[in-house]
């Protein structure tokens, strides 16, 4: 006769899935992955030496998925942690704070908007501290204007004052 409880006192798990953290969550990066190659279908991917504009975004969710279908096999071939219980805060918070961004960044600019969209999504975890979140919105935005502005050349409006002619 079988035990209900495995060596360590834990109730043992019953079925195949004996990892239901690591197998959700390799599903869910192979259909991350699947999205990425699907929504980036129509872009050319061109070769090494030319590289097109769907060759690096490929690649890389290539490599989500195959990440992904490794997490799958760990959740049927290792005992792991089951499923915890999901909260909605986090992705409603990021969400929030992403199409914040995406209304913001043309009307106000990236230093307005990169903040906001920081500052918001940080909100999504318990442990946040304003002071440091502010801090931390503050640096990235900064960091993103020197990547973007001046080392990538990109035409990526700075800071837009509606009302005025200000647009840097």
């Amino acid at each position: 006769m079988q035990s209900d409880v495995d060596a360590a006192g834990k109730p043992a798990r019953q079925g195949v899935i004996r990892a239901p953290q690591s197998f959700f969550a390799g599903l869910a990066l192979i259909a991350l992955g699947l999205f990425a190659i699907w929504a980036i279908s129509n872009l050319p991917q061109g070769t090494l030496g030319a590289m097109g504009p769907a060759m690096l975004p490929r690649w890389l969710a290539i490599a989500v998925a195959l990440c992904g279908a490794a997490l799958v096999v760990v959740g049927l071939l290792k005992e792991g942690e089951p499923l915890e219980r999901w909260h909605l805060r986090g992705p409603v918070l990021v969400a929030i704070g992403i199409i914040c961004f995406a209304v913001t960044i043309r009307w106000f600019g990236l230093a307005v908007a990169g903040p906001l969209a920081l500052f918001i999504g940080g909100f999504g975890s318990d442990e946040t501290r304003p002071k440091e979140l502010l801090i931390f919105a503050i640096l990235m935005t900064a960091f993103c204007v020197v990547l973007f502005r001046y080392l990538l050349n990109q035409p990526m409006p700075i800071l837009i004052i509606p009302g005025t002619s200000i647009y840097i």
